[in-house]
């Protein structure tokens, strides 16, 4: 049995956006497990998803002032055979691999945000390091983002939702290393 999840980032709410995007919420209703990785902005937001989700895997980012006492920084969990941590902030992209090993030494999946950039590689150690991007804010971005994942065992397949600003529906890209 498989065990799906959502991972987003980045929501800015209610200052970015009002509400996160239908479709969003539609795959958070049927997700196994919501991960956030930090800069809610706002705790109503929180309780929102922890009420809505199965279960919620989530940090606080740099904008999540006041929240100290809701969220941690670094958040781990086991998926299935998967040792997952959540943070916010990884560093700059050039050598982000190589600090996520030495930061992280006994994690396979590295899920991080703060850039509103979607990113997925994988360290010489084979971490895989996955930044869903932004459902809310885009910045230099073409479309707002979030991660469909699915966990079998030991196997972690990844879909990168796109959602262009204004558009009903969503993009699927099912390698986001290709994005």
């Amino acid at each position: 049995m498989s065990t799906t999840l959502v991972l987003l980032s980045d929501t800015h709410l209610p200052k970015r956006a009002k509400d996160l995007p239908a479709e969003l919420w539609a795959d958070i209703d049927a997700a196994d497990l919501v991960v956030h990785a930090g800069d809610w902005v706002d705790l109503a937001t929180v309780d929102l998803l922890r009420a809505r989700s199965r279960d919620l895997l989530a940090v606080r980012g740099n904008n999540d002032l006041g929240f100290e006492d809701h969220l941690p920084l670094v958040a781990t969990r086991r998926i299935e055979s998967l040792r997952f941590a959540v943070v916010h902030e990884t560093g700059p992209a050039t050598g982000r691999e190589r600090r996520a090993e030495a930061d992280h030494p006994d994690v396979d999946v590295l899920v991080f945000g703060h850039s509103h950039i979607p990113w997925a590689s994988t360290a010489p150690n084979g971490m895989r390091l996955l930044n869903p991007g932004s459902p809310t804010d885009r910045r230099r971005q073409p479309d707002h983002t979030w991660m469909r994942c699915e966990v079998d065992g030991s196997d972690l397949s990844v879909t990168l939702v796109r959602r262009a600003p204004g558009a009903d529906g969503v993009r699927l890209v099912a390698s986001p290393e290709e994005s």
